[in-house]
């Protein structure tokens, strides 16, 4: 089935399988509530940075929720990150709209505390009607080497899940720095990075044992497909609309965008371009992420009903046929140039069908400019990375079988 879907087919393909769905609208945070008469909801609670939102965070999230009835997410602020990690890549607000925009997620508390205090707990208590406090099973220590959790253990009231192994913030910080290394030595221009950053022409890539090569521990399965999942397709009179992309480096642009798009029509049906079509675009060192890594961030968002793994460049009436699309749509904010030099223009079906929308982006934000900030504090995260590298390998060296996901 995976290799089905990687051709191009839809992730309809695995269905059949009963995968919840949240409903599309919700006002504000928090509505996306179970009403069980008689029964008092089980809410819990989870917290972290969330930086660099990636399909890892989101899979926490859905475990959490499924040990409860109403998920509440704490986002750490700014200024917990930068004592204890250093600084942030995502600001708080891009931090929240990415979190917020998780299907699992029904209400969010801004500028949470890095470490669960007395204070916070009775808080989140009291308060909140928090019923269990949720982590990893990996260890999250603060600087003076306690649990961060200690408190939540002790009073009974915390629960564990599993660690996604594939992909973490640093991971990703280092792919970035790795393919900044790679476009210092390699032989083609990449003109996403800083001038400082990109290759001369004709310059020929070294090899180099030490040349930043970042491999990813992840591995795709048609399970996380479906986990992430509607499961469903659209009615027959359904207005699908369609948008297609990398949606590398998952951001709160693409939330925005997709939220606008899904606004537009009753099915929001998402393409998501192979990894050789965005290298083809974009350069040799793109994307960042991988076509399942992307496909999985882009299912986890509540605007988005279906995904396409692996969508042609082109839109063909064959496949607006195909899905029965109503509406065909762009942002005006992309990392690929849009209209293409001389090539052919790649909406130019919808656009004969009359079909064919560009619709303004929310934020000015791109995979390229997030990647930038990592780029122009390169020191910074050099060493962090360094840091934190150390202890993921520990992780990956020593870790063991933990049932459950």
């Amino acid at each position: 089935m995976i290799t089905a879907a990687v051709l191009g087919l839809s992730t309809s393909y695995f269905g059949g399988i009963g995968v919840p769905i949240l409903p599309y609208f919700w006002p504000d945070l928090g509505f996306f509530q179970k009403k069980k008469f008689g029964k008092k909801p089980v809410r819990v609670y989870m917290d972290g940075c969330f930086d660099l939102m990636h399909y890892g965070h989101a899979n926490a999230l859905r475990q959490a929720k499924a040990l409860g009835d109403e998920l509440v997410v704490g986002v750490v602020s700014d200024e917990e990150i930068i004592a204890n990690k250093g600084p942030p890549v995502l600001s708080m607000e891009e931090r929240l709209v990415l979190v917020s925009g998780l299907k699992w997620v029904d209400e969010v508390i801004a500028d949470a505390p890095y470490a669960i205090t007395e204070k916070f707990m009775n808080s989140l208590f009291n308060e909140h009607k928090i019923d269990y406090i949720i982590h990893g099973d990996d260890p999250c220590l603060l600087p003076d080497g306690t649990d961060a959790y200690a408190l939540a253990k002790k009073a009974g009231r915390y629960k564990q899940i599993k660690r996604t192994e594939g992909v973490s913030s640093t991971d990703i910080v280092g792919r970035i720095l790795s393919s900044m290394r790679e476009t210092e030595t390699g032989s083609h221009s990449d003109t996403s990075l800083p001038e400082q950053y990109q290759k001369p022409n004709g310059y020929q890539a070294k090899e180099s044992a030490s040349s930043g090569a970042h491999t990813s521990h992840f591995l795709p399965t048609s399970r996380r497909i479906v986990q992430f999942s509607n499961g469903k397709g659209p009615g027959p009179d359904a207005r699908v609309v369609y948008i297609d992309g990398a949606f590398d480096l998952f951001h709160a642009g693409h939330v925005e965008i997709l939220k606008h798009a899904r606004q537009l029509g009753d099915f929001l049906l998402v393409g998501i371009h192979s990894d050789q079509t965005v290298s083809e675009c974009r350069g040799t060192h793109h994307p960042i992420m991988n076509l399942h890594e992307r496909s999985l961030s882009v299912l986890a968002c509540r605007y988005v009903d279906e995904v396409i793994i692996g969508a042609p460049w082109a839109v063909t009436k064959d496949m607006i046929t195909t899905f029965n699309i109503y509406l065909v749509v762009r942002g005006t904010v992309s990392d690929s140039k849009y209209p293409p030099d001389g090539d052919v223009d790649p909406y130019a079906a919808p656009k004969s069908m009359g079909i064919f929308r560009m619709i303004e982006s929310p934020r000015d934000t791109a995979a390229a400019s997030v990647a930038k900030r990592i780029v122009a504090n390169h020191d910074i995260y050099k060493k962090r990375n360094e840091k934190k590298g150390e202890s993921e390998k520990r992780y990956y060296a020593e870790k063991k079988f933990v049932y459950g996901d």
